[in-house]
């Protein structure tokens, strides 16, 4: 039966308390943070971080003498492994967002990027091993009617125009946070399922005369 050395480790959190005069609150957190006086600190122990394997060797008895073995991830630091898993998503967000700038759909490679990176987080707060990659990326869906905030902004100034019960009230009145938060209310509350699934029949019927069409002309 093969034999390895483990090397697990838990970080014990140590802590102090000390008052520090400053003109603000963010010079008196840097004097914290740069005192190097730790005369009086405490250990607390019942906030001691999780343990984790820190290293591997094949063989017994054999830390840093053996041949190394790469740590499972699932056997990491879980916030260290966070937060390298930040950085992907962080990657990956600001293609999304060079995209949507750019008024381009999400390539496929991005979208199984992110299939695979959300299988990844998953698996993280799991306690469970990364996925195999390539993960299956979800099925593409299409956005069927967007609420825009500056058509709105059109919108209102059409109604005050013609409607005199709004009299008096100019289209400038009408501030950016109101307009926003109109915008979030009436996305969050009205009911388009009747039109989304007229738009899902309505998809069905021309693929299925789209797969009648190819196949009658094979």
């Amino acid at each position: 039966m093969p034999e390895f050395t483990i090397e697990t480790t838990y970080h014990l959190p140590v802590f102090r308390h000390r008052t520090h005069a400053a003109d603000t609150l963010d010079a008196a957190c840097r004097a914290a943070i740069e005192d190097d006086s730790w005369d009086i600190a405490e250990k607390d122990v019942d906030s001691s971080g999780p343990i984790h394997v820190t290293g591997i060797w094949n063989g017994a008895h054999a830390a840093y003498m053996g041949s190394s073995v790469q740590i499972p991830p699932q056997f990491d630091e879980p916030v260290q492994r966070r937060a390298r898993h930040f950085e992907i998503l962080l990657g990956l967000l600001k293609i999304l967002f060079d995209d949507i700038n750019a008024a381009r759909r999400p390539s496929p490679d991005w979208l199984a990027r992110s299939a695979w990176a959300i299988a990844r987080g998953e698996a993280i707060l799991g306690g469970d091993p990364d996925p195999e990659e390539p993960v299956d990326p979800p099925k593409p869906s299409h956005v069927l009617v967007r609420l825009q905030e500056h058509r709105v902004r059109d919108a209102i100034i059409a109604v005050l125009d013609v409607d005199s019960s709004f009299q008096g009230l100019a289209p400038e009145a009408v501030t950016d946070d109101e307009v926003h938060a109109a915008c979030l209310s009436i996305a969050t509350t009205m009911d388009l399922s009747d039109a989304v699934g007229s738009a899902e029949l309505q998809a069905a019927l021309s693929a299925i005369r789209s797969a009648q069409r190819r196949l009658a002309s094979d």
